[in-house]
């Protein structure tokens, strides 16, 4: 697959996936590298949801401890409540950004475990440091660039159609303008969504800046309009199906699943088969979005396919 007039697929790359999936996984079996590449997806997925443990406290438990935690804040002095609020506001904000640099991070290191079969945190976390912190530094200004858009659309769809005064009920205007606002909303995030995953593999590939592998993303869907909305509706189904299966594995496994870092160690082959299939969808496009085209210069990697998956390390 070359990206020259070749047909694009989608579900020959899901096989390949994950046979290599199998490959690296299985072949042979090794805790220690499971382990190791698990941290790897739960640090390149960090602050993404999930982990989390239920409250299965009963209703009259949970209005007794919020009448008794309303007396004690109602006791703090204003100053000081005010002051702790702004502080625990930017712990959160310092809390996200960290979150948000680690992940950039480790979406590298985890794209290196799959293209080389190699259980490794150190070495990718230092050969990548500088695409891994122009990636973070991309995404943060595109986020915040979002966030503006968001606020813009929301004055502009939302607040001019909010009944004020003896207005009981929001007319149509107002429902018509919040389906508009959420509309633009999931499109930003979905439309940013996709391009951070391609940009990743592009990064890699190509040892380039963001902004370059952005731009290239971009240039890949308009020119790929129909394999890439295949591929994305695919990515729609089998999250359906990653969903569904975790929530069995959780409770299956009386919620343990559910421990962050766990439940990825759980769950390894279900990011390490979805990161291989995007990086196998991916090279179908030419040997510049290929992340196998050094080592299999290097006579390193010897092919990828279907029925066979061989690693000359």
């Amino acid at each position: 697959m070359n990206g020259n007039g070749s047909k694009i697929e989608i579900f020959k790359p899901f096989g390949e996936a994950f046979e290599l999936m199998k490959k690296i996984l299985f072949q042979p079996f090794d805790l220690k590298k499971w382990l190791v590449i698990g941290f790897a997806a739960w640090l390149a997925n960090l602050g993404g949801g999930g982990g989390g443990v239920g409250n299965f406290n009963y209703p009259d438990n949970r209005r007794e401890g919020a009448q008794k935690l309303n007396e004690t804040i109602g006791q703090i002095p204003q100053p000081v409540l005010i002051t702790g609020i702004c502080v625990l506001i930017c712990v959160v904000l310092l809390l996200i950004v960290l979150f948000a640099w680690l992940r950039a991070r480790g979406r590298f290191i985890l794209v290196d475990c799959i293209v080389r079969n190699r259980a490794a945190i150190v070495e990718p976390w230092k050969e990548f440091r500088a695409e891994g912190n122009s990636f973070f530094l991309f995404s943060l200004l595109v986020v915040l660039a979002l966030i503006a858009v968001i606020v813009i659309a929301g004055l502009a769809l939302i607040v001019p159609f909010i009944p004020w005064g003896d207005q009981a009920q929001p007319g149509v205007a107002f429902w018509i303008g919040l389906s508009l606002f959420v509309f633009v909303a999931v499109c930003l995030a979905f439309v940013w969504a996709l391009a951070s995953q391609l940009m990743v593999p592009i990064m890699y590939r190509q040892r380039c800046r963001a902004r370059l592998a952005f731009a290239q993303a971009v240039d890949l869907v308009t020119s790929h309009p129909g394999p890439i909305l295949l591929y994305v509706l695919f990515l729609l189904l089998l999250a359906v199906a990653v969903v569904m299966i975790s929530c069995a594995v959780t409770c299956a496994t009386c919620c343990i699943a559910a421990i962050p870092y766990v439940g990825t160690v759980i769950l390894l082959p279900i990011p390490v088969t979805l990161g291989a299939f995007s990086l196998l969808f991916l090279r179908q496009f030419g040997p510049d979005y290929d992340v196998w085209a050094e080592l299999h210069a290097a006579g390193i990697f010897a092919c990828v396919d279907a029925t066979a998956c061989a690693f000359g390390n």
